[in-house]
């Protein structure tokens, strides 16, 4: 028989903005336990994010690009006699969360020629207005997804 689940850890909230989500995007940015590093670039690309929109606040940009990047669908493989099917399931939120985040994260680093905090605020701020790297990732898993959706039934 297998143990018990592990209960699931919320992380602590940023200290600054006291946003669990923010917590959770700066451990993401985190390399090698540098954790004053991973905080100093997301609130130096904030405080870009409040230059650039005076408007709206820099902690409601975030909320609002990780809800635009956050898929609905994913595929998983499943193999069912010999053939592996791309299944179409349902994404909960934390794992959307998740998922947007490492977008979000991947696609900022791989830009070339600027500081970290100039290339994570243009991501964010281009998946805050609907475009941009992360949102056609998005998209693209979005159509992959109703591609499969004959295969729906195969759900576990």
């Amino acid at each position: 028989m297998r143990r018990r689940r592990a209960d699931k850890r919320e992380p602590a909230a940023d200290p600054k903005y006291n946003s669990r989500l923010l917590g959770r995007f700066i451990n993401s940015l985190m390399l090698t336990g540098k954790k004053s590093v991973a905080e100093n670039i997301v609130y130096d690309t904030l405080q870009i994010i409040e230059q650039k929109t005076q408007e709206v606040t820099p902690i409601k940009v975030f909320d609002k690009a990780i809800e635009n990047v956050r898929p609905k669908l994913e595929l998983k493989s499943r193999r069912v006699g010999g053939a592996t099917y791309q299944v179409p399931i349902e994404v909960p939120v934390a794992r959307g969360h998740s998922i947007a985040m490492r977008w979000l994260r991947d696609f900022a680093r791989k830009k070339k020629g600027r500081p970290m905090q100039v290339k994570l605020a243009d991501e964010i701020l281009a998946a805050y207005k609907g475009e941009g790297a992360a949102i056609k990732k998005r998209d693209d898993t979005h159509k992959m997804a109703e591609a499969n959706k004959a295969f729906a039934h195969l759900r576990w």
